[in-house]
């Protein structure tokens, strides 16, 4: 599996080298030439899977709650279920990963996607339904945590490009779901069963080149076995570092929390501010889509920018200017600047690949990243669950956007603060 055991596709830094006498690794051509092949296809489709069981959820939401006679306040609760499930079982994937090595635990996460959305369309209840979209979150939140630790361990050398590949990854999943699923489901005959039930087959191809990669490691750890050679000493993680103690996972941890309660805020809200501004429904549409798109080639550039980079503050401040310009247009004039407040929220909204950079960047071990991203992510995703409630509460008893927007841009402040301090060029090893 992939595991401590596994040989790193290059160098790392942080250890010493091993000692003249021990037996050096002998990987055939062969395996050196496809691995880092199949790594990649394998992040790619790993992280195109990681959000279309709640995109495409959203498209069919109506269709899934009328077919399931599903009152309107458990409608409102599964909306909020996806961070729960991140926070809630992301804080597990350090232990899963120690235990079994994380390209094992991220096939059985892609295992887990596919079972939920296999069995979720299905159901003919809603706790079942609850429960089988609970497996298929629970699938993506170890997955969520454990990407950058692959890419940290495989790829030191090229941290910012395969973080950027696994974020455009990520974020074409996110759009095309959201996108394209109405239009299957009309293709498909109308039935909402079908069109989420089809996400399951997309997420079905993710299991096999990590099925494949724990298959050559298994067989690579008995080869090793049968030669009674031992691990070698750079082939062995690190003691984890004590993450409650640095204050650069708390910064970068409250960084991640507010980045995401302004995406969620945005997906969430976003059309209906536009339609109350006079836009046609489908337009508020269009406009929501272009902030999405957004995120597909700047994922891809922002994290490459930001490995070139010691401190990564100055991205920080750059994106949270074009989120405060964005809320502001907002707030002064909605309708007559939609397209330009859309693609700045958009821009500001790639704070996310950032955050996902810098927690591959602030730790300089293995255990170090898994401990940080699953901190950084766990405490994020908790911060993020009240945001989207609290802008539908303010906006029913105010009757207006105005307070919404002011909480919106208001939050986008300590975000760049905290950001700015995440940003700084230190490792937690450092602090703990």
């Amino acid at each position: 599996m992939l595991d401590e055991t596994t040989t790193p596709l290059a160098p790392r830094e942080d250890v010493a080298p091993a000692p003249a006498d021990a037996p050096a690794p002998s990987p055939s051509p062969r395996t050196t030439v496809w691995l880092p092949r199949l790594l990649v296809v394998g992040l790619v489709l790993a992280a195109v899977n990681l959000r279309p069981a709640i995109t495409s959820l959203g498209a069919l939401l109506e269709d899934v709650r009328v077919g399931l006679h599903m009152s309107g306040s458990v409608a409102g609760v599964l909306t909020s279920v996806p961070a729960l499930c991140f926070a809630v079982f992301g804080i597990t994937a350090p232990r899963l990963a120690r235990r079994f090595g994380p390209g094992a635990v991220v096939c059985a996460g892609m295992v887990a996607i596919t079972a939920g959305l296999l069995i979720r369309p299905f159901t003919n209840s809603t706790a079942a339904f609850l429960a089988a979209s609970a497996l298929a979150l629970m699938g993506i939140a170890v997955s969520n945590v454990l990407m950058p630790v692959i890419v940290k361990r495989y790829f030191p050398d090229r941290v910012g490009t395969m973080t950027g590949l696994y974020s455009m990854s990520l974020s074409a999943g996110t759009a095309v779901a959201a996108a394209a699923t109405v239009p299957m489901t009309a293709a498909l005959g109308g039935s909402w069963r079908l069109g989420l039930g089809l996400w399951a087959v997309v997420a079905a191809v993710a299991v096999l080149p990590w099925a494949a990669l724990l298959v050559r490691d298994r067989r690579s750890a008995a080869a090793t076995a049968d030669a009674g050679r031992r691990p070698e000493p750079e082939q062995v993680a690190a003691p984890a570092p004590r993450i409650a103690r640095s204050r650069t996972a708390w910064a970068l941890g409250c960084f991640f929390g507010l980045q995401a309660t302004g995406a969620y805020i945005t997906m969430g809200w976003m059309p209906q501010i536009f339609r109350d501004a006079g836009v046609s429904a489908g337009t508020a549409g269009l406009l929501l889509a272009v902030t999405m798109v957004m995120g597909v080639p700047l994922a891809f550039v922002i994290p490459r920018l930001a490995t070139r980079m010691k401190n990564q503050g100055p991205i920080v401040i750059a994106l949270g200017a074009c989120g405060l310009t964005g809320y502001a247009g907002l707030f002064l004039a909605p309708a007559a600047g939609a397209w330009v407040w859309a693609v700045l929220l958009g821009v500001s909204n790639c704070a996310f690949p950032l955050a996902l950079t810098m927690i591959g960047m602030r730790a300089r071990t293995g255990a170090g990243v898994v401990r940080l991203s699953a901190f950084a992510q766990s405490t994020g995703y908790l911060i993020s669950i009240p945001g989207p409630l609290l802008v539908g509460v303010l906006y029913q008893h105010s009757g207006g956007w105005e307070l919404p927007i002011m909480l919106m841009g208001g939050l986008m402040v300590p975000q760049i603060i905290l950001g700015v301090v995440a940003g700084r060029d230190r490792t937690i090893e450092d602090e703990c």
